[in-house]
């Protein structure tokens, strides 16, 4: 049983009325999507999520809209919600991405997830005898997928700052701008990244 029962559209009113119709303007569909209708159970994280998300995941700011997918893409199957997960991809489609663009973020957020358990244990092993040893894990897609090295960049500074990993995730930062990426660009990745966060973990939540 669901911990938060969704909100129908016919039983909104007031605020969540008001925000169930910019939802379905934004979509450009007649119905609520499923997720902003478990958010309804909770009025102010919807108001706070349908916000976030249309600024900083559905429409193009300092980043363009297809890269705003995929990095919701890239979070939404680390925090592994399906949900999310499925309307990622096919915002990505949407956007004349293709499949193999899918399987490839899903590859690049795996791989950082590997890297950032090893560098993060040297950041918090509490012995630098570590630090002198050979890495030895192979990390070949980071460079061989159909995926730009500055889109690369982003998905990494997204999962490793949402895996905690201090030297990969500065690592990344420093290798982003030396791609050209500026400031504001690598922040507003990780304000998309930090909303479909929010939005996957109140889900998960749900279903405990």
């Amino acid at each position: 049983m669901s911990l938060v029962q969704p909100l129908p559209e016919a039983d909104a009113v007031d605020k969540t009325a008001q925000t169930y119709g910019r939802i379905k303007e934004m979509f450009g569909s007649d119905t609520v999507p499923e997720p902003f209708l478990t958010y309804g159970g909770v009025p102010a994280f919807l108001q706070d999520f349908y916000m976030n998300f249309k600024k900083f995941v559905w429409t193009a700011g300092k980043l363009d809209e297809k890269t705003k997918a995929i990095i919701g893409l890239a979070v939404s199957v680390t925090k592994g919600n399906d949900v999310w997960t499925k309307r990622m991809q096919e915002r990505i489609l949407s956007l004349d991405g293709t499949e193999q663009e899918v399987a490839d973020v899903l590859a690049v957020a795996a791989t950082c997830g590997m890297y950032n358990i090893f560098f993060k244990f040297r950041d918090i092993a509490g012995s630098d005898i570590f630090n002198g040893m050979s890495v030895g894990l192979r990390a070949h897609t980071f460079a061989n997928t159909t995926l730009d090295d500055s889109t690369v960049e982003l998905i990494n500074i997204a999962i490793s700052d949402m895996n905690g990993c201090k030297p990969c995730t500065s690592g990344h930062v420093e290798k982003a701008r030396q791609l050209g990426l500026n400031d504001e660009q690598i922040l507003e990745a990780v304000q998309c990244a930090a909303t479909m966060a929010a939005g996957a973990d109140f889900l998960n939540s749900t279903a405990l």
